[in-house]
């Protein structure tokens, strides 16, 4: 923002309630507010009216404002925001404020709400927004007058983006945007009671450092922690240097490069043999910046269990939650990885841990190279019809793993975790936590609008694209050019998936049979579509679309009853797994 803009911002002079919510996002550094208006917010958008320094995004629904919010946040590390009506507006955004707060990922939700002198009384559109949303945000403020916005916003920002990250909401009675006062904005911004970044023992370290030099297997296990510190590079150096494989979760996906010979792939229910392998024969394991939710661990019993295990989190509420820890390090991710490659006295990537002698990890490698090459992800391709692995093997390969790529929840999130290829963090944009159906789309919608010199890619199954997929209309109306493919199995795969194999093949109301021509959908919208049925179609609607300048929507027509492997069943341990079909 340019020096004269933000001097004109900070005047004092007695403005409205919406002028001062504009001006502190503006000083925020807010890019854009992805929205929907409604009545107890009209103050606030007849302020935007005019007003060149303010971006908006019109959304076709709240859920969809509030997944673009999150994916711009994902893919920037910035705050993404998100404004909505009150009560059908507001409730709108519960979804996606429930799927940021999983994923700790920083949101200010902004909210309209009925005027003070009717709250409490039932009336038109009002609805308790915080109370409802009190399990799932940060914090929650409701400004009682035009005076409080400055702090109010100042506070939410501040706690939306440090510490554990997660969405904080806002909500504004339709009187206090449009009543009046002197806009003072707060230069400094404190919480009592709030420490962000708690201090990283330096015993804790030590301890973790000698373990480290005692260990003969030990594996790091990276976590969506990993990206909101910033801490890839930390992680590179104290793998390479020390010479420790890597695993990740499915949100640690980028934290680690996809095809450097230390990483092993994503851990957990559908992970890899090798990385599931390592967690089963570890004799130290380190969790940087992962909760052991139970997608990862599986049975809680059955996890790591020759392992002395160390945790490392910004959060004491996660230690010893899930998984009992001997070595627990509380700290920022980057803070605590710095200070152990100071003990460790590792300066670079090929720097060698000052270890005792004659203790190598190479056999350690080379158990698990062993175990990778006998175990690689796999499937049985046909001569005819397409697999939905080639299609995400195609996308990786024509993409070189730069793509920002976003996923909606289901067997394709799965396949694109397993075979896609990503290089840098923040690439991986996919709902983990809450596994949100409907949030794909959306969300490379956000990610676009806050990367747009990148490619972005919306990897979707044909259930959850039509949950959002009314979306389209923004793509063309703006030209933001997100690249959208379905993997079209005409049903709900994983639903399809468990009720095979735990339920005896009974396979109750998954037949998505009556969905939408998605071509024709896409060009109703007045958005490029294509469809692909065969391998050489895939390739050739790749390329196609990838060379297109505005969004282009790819309907890939693929084999229904593909099954996701290796896969380890709700109630099973990680030994449980099941490699596939023979």
């Amino acid at each position: 923002m340019k020096k004269l803009d933000r001097e004109r911002l900070l005047r004092r002079e007695v403005v409205s309630g919406s002028e001062i919510l504009l001006r502190m996002l503006l000083l925020e550094g807010v890019e854009c507010v992805f929205g929907y208006p409604g009545g107890s917010v009209l103050y606030i958008y007849d302020a935007m009216h005019g007003n060149p320094d303010f971006n908006h995004l019109l959304t076709r629904h709240e859920q969809g404002a509030i997944h673009a919010a999150d994916g711009y946040a994902r893919s920037t590390g910035k705050t993404g925001v998100c404004l909505a009506t009150s009560g059908p507006g507001a409730t709108n955004l519960i979804t996606g404020i429930a799927t940021a707060y999983a994923d700790s990922v920083p949101l200010v939700v902004i909210t309209g709400n009925v005027a003070t002198s009717l709250l409490g009384t039932d009336a038109f559109q009002e609805a308790d927004i915080l109370g409802m949303t009190q399990p799932v945000t940060k914090h929650s403020y409701m400004a009682r007058s035009p005076e409080d916005l400055p702090r109010i916003l100042r506070e939410a920002f501040y706690l939306a983006n440090s510490g554990r990250k997660g969405p904080v909401l806002v909500d504004i009675p339709k009187d206090v945007s449009a009543a009046t006062a002197e806009f003072i904005y707060p230069d400094d911004v404190s919480v009592r009671g709030y420490s962000p970044a708690p201090e990283v023992s330096s015993a804790a370290v030590r301890e973790l450092a000698a373990a480290i030099r005692r260990a003969k297997r030990p594996l790091l296990v990276a976590g969506a922690g990993v990206i909101h510190a910033g801490a890839e590079a930390e992680l590179a150096r104290l793998a390479r240097g020390a010479g420790i494989p890597v695993a990740t979760t499915l949100l640690g996906i980028g934290a680690f490069p996809t095809l450097d010979p230390l990483a092993l792939g994503m851990a957990g229910m559908h992970g890899t043999v090798a990385a599931n392998r390592a967690i089963l024969g570890c004799d130290l394991l380190i969790s940087v910046g992962s909760r052991f939710d139970d997608r990862l661990t599986m049975r809680p019993d059955g996890f790591a269990r020759q392992a002395v295990i160390a945790h490392i989190d910004i959060d004491q509420a996660e230690i010893d939650k899930l998984v009992p820890s001997s070595l627990p390090v509380i700290g920022d991710a980057r803070a605590v990885l710095t200070a152990l490659l100071d003990e460790l006295n590792l300066e670079g990537d090929e720097a060698k841990a000052k270890t005792a002698p004659g203790k190598p990890t190479d056999g350690w490698l080379s158990e698990l190279e062993r175990i990778r090459s006998a175990y690689p992800l796999r499937y049985r391709d046909q001569k005819d019809g397409l697999k939905p692995q080639y299609v995400i093997e195609q996308m990786a390969e024509l993409t070189g793993g730069e793509a920002i790529v976003t996923t909606d929840v289901g067997q394709h999130q799965m396949w694109t975790a397993q075979f896609g290829r990503f290089n840098r963090p923040r690439t991986l944009i996919t709902s983990g936590g809450l596994g949100t159906m409907g949030f794909g789309f959306p969300s490379a919608i956000g990610a676009q609008i806050g990367n747009p010199g990148r490619t972005v890619i919306s990897v979707n199954g044909d259930g959850g694209m039509q949950m959002c997929s009314q979306e389209l209309a923004v793509c063309a109306l703006h030209g933001i050019p997100v690249k959208i493919a379905v993997i079209n199995n005409r049903t709900l795969g994983m639903i399809k998936q468990w009720q095979e194999l735990v339920y005896e093949g009974r396979h109750s109301h998954i037949d998505l049979s009556g969905s939408p021509d998605f071509v024709k959908l896409a060009e109703a919208y007045g958005v490029k579509g294509l469809r692909a049925e065969t391998k050489q179609e895939a390739r050739k609607a790749w390329m196609e679309a990838l060379s297109l300048p505005g969004p282009v929507l790819i309907d890939f027509v693929v084999d229904r009853d593909e099954l996701v492997y290796p896969m380890v069943p709700q109630g099973k341990a990680l030994e449980d797994m099941i490699v596939g079909e023979s």
